[in-house]
């Protein structure tokens, strides 16, 4: 098993960077009054998953890590459901940026929900 020197050895910070790059670049096409809306909503969730996975990392123990990482999947669910909304409301037209930034998503809650079930487990 690798040894984890910091939160940049976790792949689960990896594809929340990628995550948080896509979604930026999904929500750009957004109308300009959802600016303050679902733009910026979904912006600070994506933010916040990689965001909290590295604050997590920096603490001193288990306990601690686990309730950042439980933060981070707050926020990943948050943005599944901010995604669906864009899709429902036309905000999105293009399928297959949704599907992709969709299914990256699903990656990483399924990334945060094992990492914490290991973690929880030792």
């Amino acid at each position: 098993m690798k040894t984890i020197r910091n939160h940049k050895d976790l792949k689960v910070y990896t594809s929340s960077m990628l995550l948080a790059k896509e979604i930026y670049k999904l929500t750009v096409d957004f109308p300009t009054e959802e600016k303050y809306g679902l733009i910026s909503q979904l912006r600070r969730a994506a933010v916040s998953v990689p965001s909290n996975i590295a604050e997590g990392s920096a603490r001193k123990n288990t306990k601690e890590l686990i309730q950042f990482l439980y933060h981070s999947l707050g926020s990943a669910v948050e943005i599944e459901t901010q995604l669906e909304l864009s899709l429902s409301l036309e905000l999105i037209t293009n399928n297959e940026s949704y599907d992709s930034v969709y299914s990256l998503n699903r990656e990483v809650i399924y990334m945060l929900t094992g990492l914490i079930k290991s973690l929880k487990n030792k």
